[in-house]
């Protein structure tokens, strides 16, 4: 573990010297020190480092969720549907014909829907942290959209499990989807009316004595979450977002960002572990045939999103380039193809698809503005500090300066 850190912190500060963002090179530090890469191995299993890799993942969301209040979910609800609504009909749909367009089968296929289909929470979080976009206007529609994708995704792996296991059960599937809708809308009703209730048990003016208790109450929540087949990422999510709203709210928030960073780095170098290079010559048209596909269901996707809120070129380019990587979900689904015996060219595909939106990904919203030179309405304005006006091109919201 001590060597992960060390070769993470080595890379991402080489890295920074040069402007690439810390993804990537957390993933290649994985990749190169891996079982699957000539020289050094400094992990030989990747699943040694499983449960730091899943305690990462869950404070990525659980910060996500202190930055993301409550009011945010009750003002925009309307939008946020229709925003997640539209992107999951564009990108799962896209997943699904490209599937059958592979001729790999049809569980092939539907397992390629979810893995085109669904953003990875903890790359986004990750990219809005590091591009200093947490407070932009458009923030709120890329939240909203993966807030939608996490109540989907626990639904979609309620159905698609029987039909992987070749169960032939329909009441199955409609028993564990319901167990995991009734889940959270529980988590839903407790961040809208317990938020009081919530803020007085977790209250306290010891920040070691508050420390351990919001991280119990993130970690217990994911636990629990699984066990009732949603993700365990949303529940972290859920809990951040009551402990936001609390008067602890900004203490919180600053006592886990260290834990959120140290334990997102292994996230993503376990996610490199997993990946083995020799396995991508064979894959790399259809892997490049996807990317080009979701990039262009983003982008179609962040026009929508950004018309829903009345946002011009520039948000638009900052929802379509946040939400590009794809992760966590793809490689759980990869996970479950290969135990149900399906064609063997799907985990090298979506280890190699997953690999390059990883890196295209924060590389691509950090130079967002290339994109929203192209978009409808956009050549944004430039103020006197030359910088591009973030809501350029017709935004409802207050001026704001981008990143």
């Amino acid at each position: 573990m001590g060597g992960a850190f060390v070769a993470a912190a080595v890379l991402a500060r080489l890295g920074g010297r040069i402007g690439l963002p810390t993804i990537p090179l957390f993933i290649l530090a994985g990749i190169l020190l891996g079982p699957h890469t000539p020289g050094v191995v400094l992990v030989s299993d990747p699943h040694d480092l499983e449960m730091l890799s899943a305690l990462g993942l869950v404070l990525l969301l659980f910060y996500l969720g202190l930055e993301f209040h409550i009011d945010d979910l009750k003002a925009g609800g309307r939008n946020m549907a229709l925003a997640g609504g539209i992107y999951l009909a564009l990108n799962v749909g896209a997943g699904l014909g490209f599937g059958f367009a592979l001729g790999w089968g049809v569980s092939e296929a539907l397992v390629l829907a979810g893995v085109l289909g669904f953003s990875s929470s903890a790359i986004v979080t990750k990219i809005l942290v590091d591009t200093s976009r947490l407070g932009n206007p458009e923030t709120k529609p890329i939240l909203g959209i993966i807030v939608v994708e996490d109540v989907f995704i626990a639904l979609y792996l309620a159905a698609l499990q029987p039909i992987l296991s070749g169960a032939d059960s329909l009441s199955t599937a409609l028993v564990d989807g319901g167990k995991a809708f009734g889940f959270l809308i529980a988590l839903a009703l407790v961040a809208r009316y317990g938020t009081r209730v919530v803020g007085r048990l977790i209250n306290t003016p010891d920040d070691e004595i508050l420390t351990i208790s919001f991280l119990g109450a993130a970690v217990l929540m994911a636990g629990v979450s699984e066990w009732f087949g949603v993700a365990d990422a949303i529940g972290a999510f859920m809990v951040g977002l009551m402990l936001g709203s609390t008067t602890s709210g900004k203490r919180i928030l600053k006592l886990v960002h260290p834990l959120r960073d140290a334990f997102g780095a292994i996230f993503f170098f376990v996610f490199g572990l997993s990946i083995n290079p020799g396995d991508l010559p064979g894959v790399v048209w259809p892997v490049l045939i996807a990317v080009a596909l979701t990039l262009s269901m983003n982008v179609i996707s962040g026009i929508t999103a950004a018309r829903i809120y009345r946002f011009g070129a520039q948000p638009a380019a900052n929802i379509a380039t946040t939400l590009l990587a794809r992760g966590e979900f793809a490689l759980i689904l990869a996970t479950m193809a290969a135990a149900a015996g399906l064609d063997s060219r799907l985990s090298p595909f979506i280890a190699g698809y997953v690999l390059v939106l990883a890196i295209m990904a924060p590389l691509a919203a950090g130079r967002s503005e290339w994109l929203a030179r192209v978009l409808p309405g956009g050549k944004p304005k430039t103020t006197e500090a030359g910088e591009d006006d973030a809501g350029a091109s017709g935004s409802s919201v207050p001026e704001r300066t981008s990143v």
